[in-house]
């Protein structure tokens, strides 16, 4: 078939002055070549994508490695993080490489990383996961995004999260790198989750770079945003969800 083609030159594309082009990235494969598009940083970074193709593991059964009873699980994982004799340092560091090279890719521009949101069906698919999810009806509405973080069900996977965070943003220097909670219920719990975070080195009070973000997506967000806003520095909007 006939066709035309038009070769068109962005090199000197401007961004808008007032409004932030912000990307979302979750692969950090393809981060250096989009980071020299026209962009203002990275406004949302899921590691879901990173947990999924390059640990494949659920955070909690490197947690409780030792006490797998599935041999076959165990010995899985065990041919994955052969190299680390700490089974929770391999969550660490393959999280903290690939969240690393996306926020080197775009700096000095802020790259605001969510932590984990997968829902229960979701991370009962990664590696060990199943002993550790519970079964639910509906896991949109379920056991995911803030009210994991300081429940003992997976208190011990966000740790293992956060610690990622600290040592992109404190031993490797980005601090570029902010942090966003999503589906966030209620200002007590978005005051929980701060408290966890402090405990597992990311506190602001200590930290005056350190920015924390909720992704306003659930209506008591945005009817109590006045409240939820003394507690976090900022919003993204999860308009899906939301909607």
């Amino acid at each position: 078939m006939k066709f035309s083609e038009t070769e068109l030159d962005f090199t000197n594309v401007k961004l808008p002055e007032t409004t932030q082009v912000m990307m979302i990235v979750g692969d950090p494969d393809k981060a250096f070549k989009l980071s020299f598009y026209p962009n203002n940083g990275v406004g949302l970074m899921r590691i879901e994508f990173i947990i999924n193709h390059f640990i494949q593991i659920h955070p909690m059964a490197l947690v409780k490695f030792n006490e797998l009873k599935d041999e076959a699980v165990k010995t899985k994982i065990g041919e994955i993080t052969h190299h680390y004799a700490d089974k929770e340092q391999y969550f660490i560091e393959k999280l903290a490489q690939g969240i690393a090279t996306i926020a080197a890719a775009f700096y000095p521009k802020d790259v605001i990383i969510r932590t984990s949101d997968f829902k229960t069906n979701e991370y009962a698919d990664l590696i060990g996961g199943k002993d550790f999810e519970p079964l639910e009806e509906n896991p949109m509405l379920g056991f995911r995004g803030a009210s994991r973080y300081y429940n003992d069900l997976y208190k011990d996977g966000f740790r293992l999260e956060c610690k990622a965070i600290k040592m992109v943003r404190n031993d490797m220097g980005l601090e570029n790198v902010k942090v966003m909670i999503p589906f966030c219920r209620t200002v007590e719990e978005g005051k929980k989750v701060v408290e966890v975070m402090a405990a597992n080195g990311l506190d602001r009070k200590k930290d005056k770079t350190l920015e924390i973000y909720v992704m306003a997506e659930i209506p008591s967000n945005v009817l109590l945003a006045d409240e939820f806003a003394k507690v976090f520095n900022g919003f993204s909007i999860g308009s899906n969800d939301l909607t």
